[in-house]
């Protein structure tokens, strides 16, 4: 959901683009990466919006469908009618995460750069149907859901906002067992249109589609280390130069299994308030693929 060079683009970078956040408190000047990412290879996917993985599958989805893939890269399995039986209308889905057989998937009603009814839905990843959904609270000032992960070591579910203002500036945390609404973490710097979110051995990592596809700028992977403080420290883990043609990120996974970091990525088409319009020269089609990255932990830094 990249911005364009629109008066409203320009507005909300000026207002949400990697600005310290006023409550935080402590100086993350010095926060460092905390691993190495190597580029192994890409592979082409229907779908483009977001990557998960288990020990066999990955499971891609579409703005309006979900993809189930083998680990070579072969189609195996789709679902292209994913809002069956929600309660809730939607026409949109984000990066998704998958855990203990079950997808979880970002699911809101999107157009022009707005979101409205999000939904946490919950579908059967072995025949990709849904299966039941959590209750979004609207208190918690989320205007969009763009990803959402699961953190298997405290059992709760995490969501992200692509729309800036307040709704871009924090992580919304509900729980897995209950489906309560827990909190909400103000994020510092704030990464701007945060796509994707996964945990990874203690801490959340996000990409942000913060490059410039006109100006072949490149997107990022920023960590977040939360803990029981209302407020997190976001550091930069990785510019993504190694891309094709620097379009824009949408969602990411690691492989427990392989080591490796996932990351899907658009090309081709120009996007505009979040949705593709037209190509840019030598595309006639949005191409989607998943990028795959060999992570190994930094010195001194965890395992």
């Amino acid at each position: 959901m990249k911005k364009a060079a629109t008066g409203l683009g320009i507005f909300l970078l000026l207002a949400g683009a990697f600005v310290p956040c006023a409550t935080a408190k402590g100086d993350f000047s010095k926060q460092l990466p905390a691993y190495a990412y190597t580029l192994k290879d890409s592979f082409e996917v229907k779908g483009r919006q977001g990557i998960a993985v288990d020990e066999n599958f990955y499971y891609v989805s579409g703005s309006k469908a979900i993809y189930k893939y083998d680990k070579s890269g072969k189609l195996i399995a789709s679902n292209e009618d994913p809002f069956a039986g929600y309660a809730i209308p939607s026409n949109h889905i984000g990066d998704i995460d998958v855990f203990n057989g079950e997808l979880f998937i970002s699911a809101e009603w999107f157009m022009d750069g707005v979101g409205k009814d999000i939904q946490i839905a919950i579908h059967d990843a072995q025949t990709l149907a849904f299966k039941r959904s959590f209750k979004f609270e609207p208190s918690s000032g989320q205007e969009e859901v763009s990803g959402i992960c699961v953190d298997r070591d405290k059992r709760t579910v995490w969501m992200v906002s692509w729309v800036g203002e307040n709704s871009g500036r924090y992580i919304y945390e509900y729980s897995l067992d209950t489906g309560a609404f827990l909190r909400k973490v103000h994020i510092a710097p704030v990464p701007q249109w945060i796509q994707g979110i996964y945990y990874y051995n203690g801490a959340l990592f996000v990409t942000a589609d913060d490059g410039e596809a006109d100006y072949d700028e490149p997107d990022h992977l920023y960590r977040i280390d939360v803990t029981d403080k209302t407020f997190a420290p976001v550091t930069l883990e990785k510019t993504f130069t190694e891309v094709k043609r620097q379009g824009e990120i949408e969602g990411l996974a690691f492989d427990a299994k392989t080591g490796e970091l996932l990351v899907h990525f658009n090309r081709g088409a120009r996007i505009i308030l979040g949705m593709p319009k037209g190509f840019y020269d030598g595309y006639s089609k949005e191409i989607c693929e998943i990028y795959r990255f060999a992570v190994k932990p930094l010195k001194g830094k965890k395992k």
